[in-house]
């Protein structure tokens, strides 16, 4: 499992991970984790398509945050996508990926 950012939404933290089994899904996409207390959730509160067709297209595909955290996440996504992007080819490629922290304003 690939992580691939350190993100926050108002006070909360995330962490964007990127699953190398999903590497022949049809489209690119982020799970998003809580962190808590300096390690990832079990669970994903999360899923992000990236791209459709190989062209940038960032949508909520599935999530439980909140109208105004999944627009955020949208824009950070889309903010920092060719970042996320490349930690994602890492991930499939079986690359050790390099997260990093990003915020809405920190591109």
């Amino acid at each position: 499992m690939g992580q691939l950012a350190l993100l926050y939404l108002f006070l909360k933290a995330y962490v964007l991970v990127s699953i190398p089994i999903d590497k022949n899904d049809n489209r690119r996409h982020v799970h998003v984790f809580p962190r808590l207390k300096g390690a990832r959730g079990k669970n994903s509160v999360a899923k992000v398509w990236i791209e459709s067709n190989g062209e940038k297209n960032v949508e909520i595909h599935d999530s439980i945050l909140s109208t105004k955290e999944n627009e955020l996440l949208v824009k950070i996504i889309e903010d920092n996508w060719d970042y996320i992007n490349a930690q994602i080819t890492k991930s499939f490629d079986g690359e050790k990926t390099t997260p990093k922290e990003i915020s809405i304003n920190n591109k």
